[in-house]
This record gives C-alpha cells, sequence and structure tokens, in this order.
C-alpha cells in the first residue's frame, strides 16, 4: 500500500493516558505548550482533579485542540438504579466534554453486569443507553465516538468489540444525525466510532469497516503498538514501532476513508509510565513520523 497520507506533526494529539503517572493534567497542558503539540485528551479522572472550568481556561490560554475526552459509556448494570446512574454519569461526561470544547466523548460498552451471563441482554442495555444520551449529546454539540475494544475486554470491559458492531449501532440509532463540528470542519455524525488501533488490528474486516465509516462517523484516531509478548493485557501496550501493528497500513486506511482528525497517542503502559514524561513525549513525536 502506498503511503499516500504522511503523519503530520501539527496532527498529534496527546491522550493523558500516555502520561498518567508523571503528570496531572494541568503539567500536561504545560508540557504541550514546552514541546509544541497542539492537541490532548485528557481522561476525565485527570479532568476532576483539575476542575473542569480551570482546564477549559488553561486549554484555551494554550490554544489547544481536545480531541475527545475519556470516557463515558458502560452502561450495563444489574438492575434499574444502575442503568440509571449510567445515563446520569454520561450526561455529565458530555457537559464536561462541552465545556472543555471536546471534539468528541469518547465511549466504550461496558461487559457483563457481576453474575450475568446475558451477553445479547448486556448489548441490548448498550444500545438502550447510547439511544438515550444522544439526544442530550446533540444538544450539546459533542458528537458520540463508541469505541470498540479488543475481544479479550468482552466479558468485564465492553461488550461491542468490532467496528461493524459498533456501526451497527450508529446505523441503528443515529442513521442520519449530524451535529455542527466545533471546529468548523465538515458535519460529523451525533454517534460514530473511534478506532484505537491497539483493539482493532486483528480484525481482518478492519479495512473494510474503516471505509464504511466514512468521514461522517470516522471521530478519533488512537494510536499505540501490541508488544509480543504482552505481559498485561490491559497495562502493557507498546510504543509506536515496537510491536507487530502495521501502523502505516491502518493509517492509510483510516485518512484514504476521509478521516480529517488527529493522530491521538494513546499508550496504558506501567513501562512508560516510569519513564520521565518529556523523554516520552520527545519519543512519541519521533515514533509518530517514524512509525505511522
Amino acid at each position: 500500500m502506498s503511503r499516500t497520507f504522511e503523519p503530520d506533526p501539527a496532527r498529534l494529539s496527546l491522550n493523558s493516558a500516555t502520561l498518567r503517572d508523571q503528570w496531572t493534567l494541568a503539567e500536561l497542558i504545560e508540557a504541550c505548550a514546552r514541546h509544541d503539540i497542539g492537541a490532548i485528551s485528557p481522561w476525565r479522572d485527570k479532568l476532576d482533579e483539575l476542575g473542569v472550568a480551570r482546564a477549559a481556561a488553561m486549554i484555551r490560554a494554550h490554544e489547544l485542540t481536545v480531541t475527545g475526552l475519556c470516557r463515558g459509556g458502560v452502561f450495563p448494570a444489574a438492575d434499574a438504579a444502575g442503568r440509571r446512574a449510567a445515563i446520569d454519569d454520561n450526561r455529565r461526561a458530555i457537559d464536561d466534554a462541552a465545556a472543555i470544547g471536546a471534539r468528541c466523548l469518547i465511549l466504550i460498552a461496558g461487559g457483563l453486569p457481576p453474575g450475568s451471563r446475558d451477553l445479547v441482554g448486556a448489548r441490548a442495555m448498550v444500545r438502550d443507553g447510547l439511544a438515550e444520551i444522544l439526544g442530550h449529546a446533540r444538544s450539546a454539540g459533542v458528537p458520540l465516538a463508541l469505541e470498540p475494544l479488543h475481544p479479550m475486554y468482552c466479558a468485564d470491559r465492553a461488550c461491542v468489540n468490532t467496528l461493524d458492531q459498533a456501526l451497527d449501532l450508529c446505523d441503528e440509532i443515529d442513521p442520519d444525525g449530524r451535529v455542527p463540528d466545533r471546529s468548523g470542519h465538515a458535519p460529523k455524525a451525533a454517534l460514530g466510532v473511534a478506532v484505537d488501533a491497539y483493539h482493532v488490528w486483528w480484525d481482518p474486516n478492519h479495512p473494510a469497516a474503516i471505509r464504511r465509516a466514512g468521514a461522517h462517523r470516522l471521530l478519533g484516531f488512537h494510536l499505540c503498538d501490541w508488544l509480543v509478548p504482552t505481559t498485561d493485557l490491559l497495562l502493557d501496550r507498546g510504543m509506536m514501532g515496537d510491536g507487530v501493528i502495521d501502523l502505516p497500513a491502518l493509517r492509510e486506511h483510516v485518512y484514504g476513508a476521509g478521516y480529517d482528525g488527529f493522530d491521538e497517542v494513546e499508550i496504558l503502559s506501567t513501562r512508560w509510565w516510569a519513564v520521565d514524561g518529556d523523554e516520552v513525549v520527545r519519543t512519541v513525536k519521533t515514533r509518530h513520523l517514524r512509525c505511522t
């Protein structure tokens, strides 16, 4: 596959999970200015520590793009009270995403409720939860980006595991809904998908699914690598180029389908969390150009 879509340093975004143990969100914002990085994607725990109002002010002062807020979703619950609590939490996440100018709210489905073996039922709760919060997201101008996770997480974290599953939900719940994109780019779907290399690379149908999503539903693109061996299925993601994912090919598929967003580096790794934060950022910048 020819490399038509070369990595652009101006389109690099840092997900706060990449530097979870090194920096607070305020420190990450300052580091972006120090390293000439123009975009971030905070996790909600970091946002809560700083405070939404202060975070929004710092982001504006540093003229950063917020590529996404991580994360909402996690809809399945054992009872109606638990499902209502999830809906309420997602409404708060949407409001926070709007307050900091996030281009989308990243969602994961959630797994089986404790003690349950009803996978079909869990997926139905995801569908119903998405449908219930979509109107609030549309009113707030915050697209919802459903991120399918690798099947190893099906039971405990995400019962939506392929892009096609996620897109089926999009087509059912939001067949043609649009919201204005605050960046001034072409309108996006109110409900779309985030493509995370770690979670989709194994799926033989992911190229076709990415084409199916198109610019309309491609709301996020997350970069990392799959190490061999992987010593921890949650916290041993690789830096780009250290693993087996063909990142240039994946990037071709995503940008070839019309994606016009950022390359967001999200590396959950106890190895990289033990490295000096500035060194991690320097490595991210180098590998972004070399390996994607």
